[in-house]
């Protein structure tokens, strides 16, 4: 499902117009986003909660020239289904 997609899936289950719909999924996902840049975790009760996982700092290797590397340690954002969304989707 593309964005497109999401947004006119919502427009028709909440039964407001696209631009409304498009309004909010943009904020959710702002939101969502603000949340991580500043560090908190969201949690949604039933659905899965987002944050951020730390990658330690590692030695990696330059494919073309086989030179050996530092990577430096990052933050990626994760995302971890719940219970009932795991439940539902393996009936």
């Amino acid at each position: 499902m593309t964005r497109a997609e999401l947004i006119v899936a919502v427009a028709d289950k909440a039964k407001v117009d696209r631009k409304t719909a498009e309004k909010t999924v943009a904020a959710t996902f702002e939101t969502i986003r603000q949340a991580l840049i500043e560090g908190d975790k969201v949690q949604v009760l039933g659905f899965g909660t987002f944050e951020n996982r730390a990658r330690a700092a590692r030695k990696g290797r330059n494919p073309r020239t086989g030179e050996e590397i530092e990577i430096k340690s990052s933050k990626l954002p994760s995302f971890k289904a719940g219970k009932s969304l795991k439940e539902a989707c393996n009936p």
